[in-house]
């Protein structure tokens, strides 16, 4: 099933994310997924500290990482967002590409689920918020 993108943004690797055999180390992909995701709830008009406030909390339950083609230093790439929802469940699709060729280079599903006022349960601002895009 090809993931349909309900976001994308543009990114650039920089030189410190880079490790000693001069690609982009794993544990930076996970910073530009959760870059995108803050970047995608903003768009919906949610804010992490607002919802936190209010005693609602998303959390990365789960993450499911595919290494395909490495990123170098100065690399401009894209990364796309996909969503779905599985019971309590927001499963984001992560599919970053290099900008210059379009090549894959990382794929990802990271489950989100919601705490509110300290107990697993459905957001009903999460829920209108992201209806647009289920």
């Amino acid at each position: 099933m090809r993931t349909k993108y309900i976001f994308e943004t543009r990114m650039q690797v920089r030189d410190y994310e880079c490790d000693i055999e001069g690609i982009v180390n794993n544990a930076n992909y996970l910073h530009y997924c959760e870059h995108t995701r803050h970047l995608f709830l903003q768009q919906c008009g949610l804010s992490f500290a607002d919802m936190h406030a209010k005693g609602v909390d998303a959390v990365l339950a789960r993450m499911q990482m595919q290494f395909k083609v490495p990123l170098k230093p100065d690399d401009e790439f894209v990364s796309r967002l996909g969503l779905t929802k599985e019971g309590v469940k927001y499963i984001f699709h992560h599919d970053i590409c290099r900008a210059e060729d379009d090549k894959l280079c990382f794929r990802a599903q990271a489950e989100l689920v919601c705490i509110v006022n300290g107990r697993l349960a459905e957001s009903e601002d999460y829920d209108r918020a992201f209806a647009p895009y289920l």
